[in-house]
């Protein structure tokens, strides 16, 4: 193989969402006040930006304001304000509505579509002279000798399933930079590897999570209400389990639905994709939906541990930002605001050394978590850090709990509660009853692999599976064995299907389904499955998501 050929930056971000993209505009702009050139590159594993893009996602404008105070002027994709809120709790046939908590009141937010936000950024930064690059998957870090990173490596195009190269085979690019930003996502791969390498999670602070899994829909016009904004919780949950839903009136008569369903839930017979399909069954739900169309699917895991889930955010040659370190305010139901503003204040951080006229070859920006302490980021989740692990109490404590901590404590409590991994939370099937989800009607529920048809994903199949088993017996041994393997439901895409044969079970991974949820990567109980990032373009090309 020949070598890889080498570009050179300042800075190479990795991932082109809100926080990657509000850092690089960042960056320019101040290389501008200051009247200097900055070489600032962005690389995006999908096909485009905003291809993996999936949130509800009601935005509140605070960081925006801050980073492009004119963006009304340049047509940021922002056309639908928010209006009335409704809380709702759901019993099996019945619902109730509940005082709207304050975190939850979105007067002055918007209603958007973050993929088509992230495009619109994608655009603002491109007319600064951030250099972007989709369906660049980054697959490797790079590390200089005093072991700093020094960039990343793009995965090697045409490779075969057997690990040989075929006829189409492509070296990978190497992206050398003074300063490596990681913006990509909840659990991120190359995230994962440095938090190893570095040591940058103290075991007693792990990192918890959600799995929204998401519908765009459009309705009839006559049950249509701009702006509108629904969250139940209660119903299709036990008490035990922390989940809710959302469901969000765009403009042309869309609505996006999703349920989210926190990764510490404890029977593994739980699927959560089946859980949308029911919750859209429920009485005061399934009229929105009749007479209407859905028009997309996808899913993604989401932080919700908080503050203090947050890792260590820097190292020698490089920083997390965004959701790769775990800005969501969980209360709030919104991050998109405190990824930028945590990329704004990654890139504040940078600027102060590379603008400098003595700015070193490596990087580390060592005021970066003391500037982000320093803003109302940091005020905003210290006001709410208790509030999403006082769930694991259930459902009702975990309500009460939340109104003593919001109206009396006023997020000024004395203690910090811990959260547990998800991973550590399942129970053995032999002690948790089978969930008999109902048959899709076509109309309102569907099944997977027809909602994996409308989520455009595309793997080029002759390629490595990128999901990948650390030991391949542990399928069947522990998984089949102890939990009826439940990486058959967790997944949402009908990724993983045990298969009987004469010889014994076997675990198939049908890879070219996965939507990049990341879910297995979390939720497997022993650890055992690794998500790698495939060939570059791979995976969902989601619209409006």
């Amino acid at each position: 193989m020949s070598d890889r050929e080498s570009m050179e930056f300042d800075v190479v971000i990795v991932g082109a969402g809100p926080s990657g993209l509000a850092a690089a505009i960042r960056l320019k702009q101040l290389a501008a006040a200051a009247g200097r050139e900055l070489g600032v590159c962005v690389i995006e594993k999908g096909s485009e930006v905003g291809a993996h893009i999936l949130s509800g996602a009601v935005l509140e404008p605070r960081a925006l304001d801050e980073l492009i105070p004119d963006w009304k002027d340049k047509g940021a994709p922002l056309g639908t304000p928010a209006g009335e809120d409704r809380f709702l709790f759901l019993t099996e046939t019945g619902s109730f509505r509940l005082p709207t908590p304050p975190q939850m009141n979105n007067h002055g937010n918007y209603i958007i579509s973050l993929g088509n936000f992230c495009r619109w950024l994608a655009g603002q930064a491109e007319e600064l002279g951030v250099e972007i690059y989709p369906g660049f998957a980054a697959a490797e870090v790079l590390y200089g000798a005093a072991g700093e990173v020094v960039g990343v490596a793009t995965g090697d195009m045409g490779i075969g399933k057997d690990g040989q190269p075929t006829a189409n085979f492509t070296r990978g690019v190497e992206l050398r930079a003074k300063l490596t930003l990681f913006s990509e996502g909840c659990r991120g791969s190359l995230t994962k590897g440095l938090m190893a390498r570095f040591g940058l999670r103290d075991d007693d602070h792990p990192q918890t999570y959600g799995l929204g899994v998401k519908e765009l829909w459009e309705i009839d016009p006559a049950k249509h209400k701009q702006g509108t904004v629904v969250h139940t919780v209660g119903w299709p949950m036990d008490a035990e389990t922390y989940g809710g839903s959302f469901l969000y009136h765009l403009e042309n008569n869309q609505v996006a639905v999703g349920f989210v369903v926190g990764l510490d839930y404890q029977n593994p017979y739980l699927s959560p994709f089946e859980e949308l399909q029911r919750f859209k069954q429920h009485p005061a739900i399934r009229p929105i939906f009749e007479g209407g169309r859905r028009i997309a699917y996808g899913a993604r895991a989401l932080n919700e541990g908080g503050l203090q889930a947050i890792p260590e955010l820097i190292f020698p040659g490089g920083a997390l930002i965004g959701c790769a370190a775990g800005f969501l305010n969980v209360p709030k139901i919104k991050g998109i605001h405190t990824s930028m503003k945590s990329g704004m204040t990654a890139a504040e951080s940078a600027a102060a050394i590379l603008l400098a006229d003595d700015a070193p070859a490596s990087v580390t920006l060592t005021d970066y978590p003391a500037r982000l302490k320093q803003t109302w980021l940091w005020d905003e989740l210290t006001k709410v850090r208790n509030i999403r692990p006082a769930f694991r109490w259930g459902l009702f404590a975990g309500i009460v709990h939340a109104a003593i901590d919001t109206f009396i404590l006023r997020g000024r409590a004395p203690w910090t509660l811990k959260h547990h991994a998800d991973h550590k939370s399942l129970k053995k099937a032999k002690d948790c009853k089978p969930i008999v989800y109902p048959k899709p009607d076509g109309k309102i529920s569907f099944d997977r692999l027809s909602s994996v048809f409308i989520s455009n994903t595309n793997h080029e199949e002759n390629q490595p599976a990128h999901l990948k088993l650390r030991e391949p017996s542990r399928a069947i041994t522990v998984n089949l064995a102890d939990y009826d393997a439940p990486e058959q439901r967790y997944c949402p895409a009908g990724v993983y299907e045990i298969v009987r044969e004469s010889a014994g079970p076997r675990l198939q991974i049908n890879a070219q389904n996965c939507v990049h949820c990341k879910t297995c990567d979390i939720k497997d109980p022993t650890q055992n499955i690794d998500w790698a990032v495939p060939e570059g373009g791979g995976g969902p090309n989601y619209p409006n998501m």
